[in-house]
């Protein structure tokens, strides 16, 4: 499979998502950046402002990171479908790590489901653009 002008590729992890497009064939992709979405707050970030979190007393730092993320992720899910309802896309490649990417389908609308062309089980989120379309051309060209 290659990467088709037009298609969107969601790369994404638990507190950052970038959204491209796809403005070259597959032979030669050329993201461009279309969204950076990164969640509100992390506790390692509320920890270094001195934010307190209140939590159950079964509660555990951990658990409530897992449950941010998930949030983020759904929140995510729910732009997408927004974006698909309206046209902006025909076709998502999804790059993210296994977790997430569970999480994500989980939420997925059908109409987004129905979009998705490929799938990369890696987390790219830190990595330079190039980088990203040198890693989701070969990981869709192998698949």
């Amino acid at each position: 499979m290659q990467l088709e002008n037009g298609t969107w590729v969601l790369v994404l992890d638990g507190t950052k998502a970038l959204i491209f497009e796809n403005i070259t064939d597959g032979q030669d992709p050329n993201l461009r950046i279309l969204r950076k979405e990164e969640n509100a707050e992390t506790p390692d970030e509320e920890v270094a402002r001195g934010v307190k979190r209140t939590e159950p007393a079964t509660g555990s730092t951990s658990d409530t990171h897992r449950s941010d993320e998930h949030r983020f992720v759904e929140d995510l899910a729910e732009q997408l479908y927004t974006s698909a309802h309206q046209g902006k896309f025909d076709r998502l490649v999804v790059v993210a790590g296994p977790n997430h990417l569970g999480t994500l389908r989980a939420k997925l609308h059908k109409e987004v489901a129905d979009r998705i062309v490929g799938e990369v089980h890696k987390t790219l989120t830190g990595h330079p653009v190039d980088q990203i379309e040198r890693i989701v051309a070969q990981e869709l060209a192998s698949a």
